[in-house]
């Protein structure tokens, strides 16, 4: 069932970014008297789930859920229509418009996108408000990763400000680090000094070839939230509110330094566990098992640990952070491209499982239409790549013409088109693989 609730949501949300992008290029083609053809959500080789034809223009739903389009007549575009393109042109099809209204038809689609989730985002604040973490607000401070204690960060250290402006919401420090250009941050280690670190230009890059995508994580304490039957903790004897107050007589109160001293210890080889409960200390002998764990998990974020701030927007308050939502989530979206070309990022791409695989597993309208914003945007931007058969290579074909006087011949246009489809298929595949091959080794 969990399966089919994401599926659902996953074909809601395409099905409604799909229409949309089209209208975009549909309204402005009515608009500028351009005859539309075709107006298709998902592919219809060979045949259609539904159509109809209205005026001019068949609408229709094809079996093919790889996207859609509109078929305008007198352009070059997926369709490769030879046969009419060979016809002298007519007074409504697309090639006889003045390149000004061609480039505003291409660009109708991507408008559309960026606009719905600007619209999205606006009405998710209205609607469900924002939860924020001030950097005051993470009492135990964080427990930081080993490539961030080369650079003089300690377990402990809480963030005060990051390149110099204290962070609305200081949970976002890792992405902050991952994808921006944080040059320092300014920390208050745990003996109360403060100190501003300064940070290498290539810290992404780094935190991306190590693994440390986690940089930074709010210190929980060593409190057991539950024990997994038939481990070496329920055999041993641990149970689920016991505080973990030594191992090996070593005192500690993290759950970081819990891991670390589990983690470490000889195969093999017991740990004495001494834990508090009801008042008491007990001390038990437990032999990790092969995977070095022992099968227990802590208590989160509790308020002895850190405080949410929740902030109500009325409609007019959500429009500005609305727009910083969506402008920040293009950038982020964008400074993710230095990574997928490395050979671990290439591996890294991901198909429709992958885009998929984020929706939730109960349908939760507040994760769907920010899963949705997050997409309407992600394909607003690829669709401005300057790639053939997208729309931005139709954009800098116009805007070429624009610029020089001079149009692409046709056949320029068509073998244009078809390497642009060959690397479009390309990539799809080997993304929509790479799926396939995470799935059956049981990546998923």
């Amino acid at each position: 069932m969990e399966t089919y609730i994401k599926i659902a949501q996953f074909l809601l949300s395409l099905s409604l970014l799909i229409i949309l992008h089209e209208l975009g290029h549909f309204i402005p083609a009515k608009l500028f008297k351009t005859r539309v053809e075709k107006f298709y959500l998902f592919f219809d080789y060979k045949f259609s789930i539904f159509k109809k034809r209205i005026g001019e223009t068949v609408y229709g739903i094809g079996w093919i859920p790889l996207g859609g389009y509109v078929k305008i007549s007198g352009m070059i575009d997926e369709s490769m229509d030879k046969e009419q393109m060979a016809q002298p042109p007519k007074p409504w099809e697309f090639r006889s418009k003045p390149a000004w209204q061609r480039l505003i038809i291409m660009l109708g689609g991507v408008t559309v996108n960026f606009i719905l989730g600007v619209f999205i985002y606006i009405m998710m604040l209205n609607a469900w408000g924002n939860d924020v973490v001030a950097p005051e607000d993470v009492k135990t401070g964080f427990y930081v990763s080993d490539l961030f204690k080369e650079y003089g960060f300690k377990d402990g250290d809480k963030i005060l400000k990051v390149n110099g402006e204290v962070p609305e919401n200081v949970l976002d420090i890792n992405k902050f680090l991952f994808l921006r250009d944080v040059e320092n941050i300014e920390v208050e280690h745990a003996d109360g000094n403060n100190e501003v670190i300064d940070l290498p230009e290539d810290v992404g890059l780094q935190m991306w070839k190590t693994g440390n995508r986690d940089a930074f994580q709010p210190r929980i304490y060593a409190v057991l939230d539950s024990v997994i039957p038939g481990t070496p903790a329920s055999e041993g004897g641990l149970k689920k509110n016991d505080i973990i107050r030594s191992l090996n007589d070593k005192r500690m109160v993290y759950w970081d330094e819990f891991t670390s001293v589990v983690r470490n210890n000889p195969e093999n080889t017991e740990i004495k566990v001494t834990v508090e409960r009801d008042g008491r200390e007990l001390s038990f002998m437990i032999t990790p098992g092969e995977d070095q764990k022992l099968g227990v998990y802590p208590q989160v974020y509790t308020e002895d640990v850190l405080s949410v701030t929740h902030k109500e927007y009325n409609f007019g308050e959500s429009i500005v952070p609305g727009f910083s939502k969506a402008y920040w989530t293009l950038k982020d979206y964008m400074g993710q491209f230095k990574y997928v070309f490395t050979k671990k990022g290439a591996t890294q791409l991901g198909g429709f499982i992958t885009i998929g695989s984020i929706f939730p597993s109960r349908w939760d309208w507040q994760s769907f239409w920010n899963i949705t914003a997050l997409l309407s945007i992600m394909l607003g931007f690829m669709n401005l790549l300057p790639i053939p058969a997208l729309d931005g290579g139709h954009v800098v074909f116009t805007l070429y013409e624009i610029i020089s006087g001079r149009k692409p011949s046709d056949k320029f246009l068509e073998y244009a088109q078809i390497t642009g489809f060959i690397i479009l298929i390309s990539l799809l595949l080997f993304a929509n693989g790479n799926d396939i091959y995470k799935w059956l080794t049981g990546q998923f």
